[in-house]
Formats: structure tokens, C-alpha cells, sequence
């Protein structure tokens, strides 16, 4: 069957819209949309309607009507009436129900909706009821569609397309700042706005901060005796220190916290800093002033952390923050003993403790959160130096994940070797900082 004859047959059978005719055949030709490939199907089936009734074809007649009810055609409602025929009143879209139609009402609603954000890219995405699609999928099987377009397709291109041309944003694919939805059946529109990552680093300039939130175990949080009902732990945390000030500026909803690892609370970050991306759900700003941003945090935080480096970063730099976890790290650590130590023994627990292996079982002091296995870490160079007779300063250069606590203390045996079987003495860790987060990109 030839594509005008398949078009008229469709038409006779079922009323279309221009998109919802033009769709059936929209693999067949370029440069035109569907709404344009329907009408000029239409505009040839009116020709010919015309053709045959000015020849006297009652034929002509009854096609230029199936035009005018079926296809909502306004040139072949002129022609009737100039034929002196009166055609009866044009139906709703058999497949789309008049969705097309009602398009630019979403656009301004849409629009209207993002007017208190701000964003430069967008991404369209469609619902149609499954009774809808499986309509269409039967008319395509009735009529041997072979050259047709998904119906959701369609709809996300041309609500992108309108959504464009009011809004003058553009349209991204992969990381879009917003994502309309839109089921235009239900007359809903909805927001996804997507989140704002900024990434930078930050020191601990005091013990007894964690990291992230740290909730009182015992009430999960709900408040009790125990944490004074609070819930909590601790008071503050370098999380919502930062997080604080990062939502107010861009008026996001809330915020989540990931670095590249973690030091212990009562333990500082020193050095450059710990690489950290703040992310912020439903930021209504985006474009903030970084440096301001900086000198907000820092003012707030009083002298408790630094932050610097602020910059924004894609979603994807979350996964590469995720694997700086195992990254070069240096950290400090006062050890004190249970007795005086001597010279050799200090340059022996220096010997043993660079470029050596260390098989660390899960700390028993995390293992209600962490998964009981042996990890091996590598530790590249040990510096000891004598503070008092019975304790030293420790400097040592490893790969990320070590526990040093544990490396100190053996942990009862859980980590091997430990600085207490070395010197066989009873070791404690006093001190503990972080000087550096060797990485690359952080």
C-alpha cells in the first residue's frame, strides 16, 4: 500500500492529529517534524478529495469530510464549504487524545514552576498511560507500521522542543540541571532538580569533631539519657559545618557530605586537607560565589576547620573521590608505653614498620558498621622520634584504609605486626593527626 493510500485508510478508520498521523511515517524522509509530515499528507489527501469532487465524485466529497471530522483538517473544511457541504464537528485524536494540543499549557506551567531556579540545562522526560501505548502498539499492528516513532519519544522531543524556545535553556542528555516530567494525560507537571556538587578540602583544626553526624547509637538519634537527648554524640560535626552555609547560599533543601575517607574525631586534619564534595538537593541557586561561600564557612566554623579549593564538580567526581579513599596518606601519631624504651628499640620499630605489609582484621572498635575481614595495607616509611623516655612521635607514610590506632595498639592481635609486639611493651595512642591526602585530581 502506497503511504498516501495507508495515510487515507488510517484516517477513515480512526481521527488523527497531524503528530499522531505524521509519527506513523517518521523514519521516511528528513528535515521535517511529525506534525509537518501528518499536515502534508493531509494537505495531499485534500488535493485529491478536491480533485474528485469537482469531477462530481460523491467519492471526493466523502473523503474531504473524513478530512475535516477525522483529521481535523481546516483546508478541507474550507473546501466544503465551498462545495456548499457542511462537515460535521471534528473528533479528538483516537491515539494522543488531544495531548499535542494541550503542550504549550504544560511549557508555561513548566516554566512557570522553574521561574525561582536557576539552571541553563534541561531534560524532558514523558508518561504515558500504559492503556495509551498499548492502543498505539495495536493501530501500528493493524496498519503494518514499519517507518514509526515511539509515542513517548514524540512527546519528550516536542515539549523539549517548545520548552526551548520559551525558555532559551538547552537541552542535555547526560547531566542536565533539571528534568521536566510531564504526563500531559493527567495534566501533571513535575520537577526533578537535579543536585549542585561542590568539591574542595578541608582541615580539622581541633579534636573531638567527627566527621559526619554522629548519632547516639543507643536511641538512634530520638534522644535518651544516655547522649542527654540530644540524640546525638557529638554537638557539631565538619559536615554541618559546611553543609550550614553551602545550603543557605544556594537555597537547596539539604545537603550530603562524602570524602575521600575519614579521621577519627578526636583525631585533627592537618596538611592540605581531606578532599570533600558537598551535595546540594534542590538548589534553587547555582551560580554562587565560591570565594564567598569559603570565607562564610571559615567565618562560622571559628578556627574549628578550613576549608579551601571550592569548586564545582559533575556527579561523576564522586565516584573518583570514593577511590581517593585508598590514596597516600600521612599521619602523626604520640605513642606512650608502659615503660621506658631504649635507642635500639626505637630504630628497630622503625625498621620493622617501613616498606612492610600490615594485615589488619576489622577493628573491633568499628565492627558494628564495617564488615569483619583482614585487610592488607602496605606502609611505605616510618619516622620515630623520642619524646620522653617512655614515648616517641611517629610519622608514617601508608596507603589509605590503615587503622593506626589499631597499628599502635594490636588491637589483641587483630592487627599484625603492631607497635606493641614489636617493642613488646603495652602501646598507647596519645595523639593522632592527618597531615596529608596524597591524590591525584583532588
Amino acid at each position: 500500500m502506497e503511504i498516501v493510500e495507508k495515510a487515507q485508510a488510517m484516517l477513515e478508520r480512526y481521527p488523527l492529529c497531524d503528530n499522531c498521523l505524521g509519527r506513523q511515517f517518521a523514519f521516511l524522509g528528513y528535515g521535517v517534524d511529525n506534525a509537518e509530515r501528518g499536515r502534508t499528507l493531509k494537505t495531499m489527501l485534500a488535493m485529491k478529495g478536491h480533485q474528485l469532487a469537482l469531477q462530481k465524485s460523491e467519492e471526493g466529497v466523502l473523503l474531504l469530510k473524513v478530512l475535516a471530522e477525522n483529521g481535523s483538517f481546516p483546508m478541507a473544511v474550507e473546501i466544503l464549504k465551498k462545495l456548499r457541504r457542511r462537515p460535521k464537528k471534528s473528533k479528538k485524536c483516537f491515539l494522543c487524545e488531544g495531548c499535542f494540543e494541550s503542550l504549550p499549557i504544560h511549557v508555561a506551567k513548566a516554566s512557570e514552576k522553574l521561574r525561582d531556579y536557576e539552571y541553563e540545562t534541561f531534560l524532558v522526560g514523558a508518561k504515558v498511560p500504559p492503556e495509551v501505548e498499548e492502543k498505539e502498539d495495536e493501530f501500528k499492528a493493524q496498519f503494518e507500521v514499519q517507518h514509526g516513532e515511539n509515542f513517548r519519544n514524540e512527546l519528550s522531543r516536542v515539549f523539549g522542543k517548545m520548552f526551548q524556545e520559551k525558555t532559551g535553556k538547552t537541552v542535555d542528555y547526560l547531566n542536565p540541571h533539571v528534568v521536566v516530567l510531564i504526563n500531559p494525560f493527567a495534566g501533571d507537571v513535575r520537577l526533578q532538580v537535579n543536585p549542585l556538587f561542590i568539591m574542595g578540602r578541608y582541615v580539622k583544626l581541633v579534636r573531638g569533631i567527627p566527621q559526619s553526624k554522629w548519632f547516639c547509637p543507643k536511641c538512634r538519634g530520638k534522644g535518651c539519657g544516655e547522649c542527654n537527648h540530644t540524640g546525638r554524640l557529638h554537638p557539631e560535626s565538619v559536615e554541618e559545618l559546611i553543609a550550614g552555609p553551602t545550603i543557605e547560599l544556594t537555597l537547596g533543601e539539604t545537603a550530603s557530605f562524602h570524602g575521600a575517607g575519614r579521621e577519627d574525631a578526636d583525631a585533627r586534619m592537618l596538611g592540605k586537607g581531606r578532599p570533600f564534595i558537598i551535595q546540594v538537593k534542590r538548589p534553587r541557586k547555582r551560580w554562587i560565589n565560591l570565594n564567598e561561600l569559603r570565607r562564610e564557612i571559615n567565618r562560622r566554623a571559628e578556627g574549628k576547620i578550613k576549608v579551601s579549593s571550592l569548586k564545582i564538580v559533575g556527579k561523576e567526581m564522586i565516584r573518583t573521590l570514593k577511590r581517593m579513599e585508598a590514596s597516600q596518606k600521612t599521619y602523626r601519631v604520640t605513642v606512650r608505653f608502659d615503660r621506658e624504651i631504649s635507642d635500639d628499640e626505637i630504630a628497630n620499630l622503625q625498621r620493622s614498620l617501613t616498606d612492610v605489609k600490615v594485615l589488619q582484621q576489622t577493628p573491633l572498635r568499628v565492627l558494628r558498621r564495617r564488615a569483619d575481614k583482614t585487610r592488607e595495607k602496605h606502609i611505605y616509611e616510618t619516622v620515630v622520634k623520642r619524646i620522653s623516655p617512655n614515648s616517641v612521635e611517629m610519622k608514617i607514610r601508608c596507603q589509605g584504609g590503615l587503622y593506626v590506632k589499631e597499628l599502635v595498639t594490636g588491637d589483641g592481635g587483630r592487627t599484625k605486626p603492631n607497635v606493641s609486639k614489636i617493642v613488646d611493651a603495652k602501646a598507647e595512642p596519645v595523639e593522632l593527626d592527618v597531615l596529608g591526602v596524597s591524590v591525584k585530581g583532588g
